[in-house]
């Protein structure tokens, strides 16, 4: 039944990474946090899945000409470097904290793409 679960999460998380752009972490996460994984494991298993989902992503967006090659590439530089940074704090925050601070980031978010205008 999990692995049911988890591919029809994930045709969910697909169609609303490749529609939004948001990459489905803040979906994916918290189901692997409830399903009793570590917010470590939970975010490292996510991105492992969202490189599947982003280069499938990627290939559909090419052939509509949705990419801007020169912006993409410096945010992906920037986003190898800080990807690394971030994993090394994550190994020293606890699950608990961790639930904590992402709700706290998805709340915000929330609110400013709820309320801007």
């Amino acid at each position: 039944m999990d692995a049911l679960i988890l591919i029809i999460t994930g045709i969910i998380i697909g169609i609303t990474a490749s529609f939004s752009g948001l990459g489905g972490g803040f979906l994916m996460v918290p189901l692997l946090i409830f399903l009793g994984n570590s917010a470590q494991k939970s975010v490292g298993s996510s991105f492992l899945a969202i490189l599947m989902i982003s280069a499938s992503a990627v290939v559909a967006h090419y052939k509509l000409a949705n990419i801007d090659y020169k912006t993409a590439l410096m945010l992906g530089v920037g986003g190898i470097v800080g990807a690394q940074i971030g994993a090394h704090f994550l190994e020293q925050v606890p699950t608990v904290h961790f639930k904590k601070i992402f709700a706290a980031a998805l709340f915000i978010i929330a609110g400013y793409l709820f309320f801007k205008k």
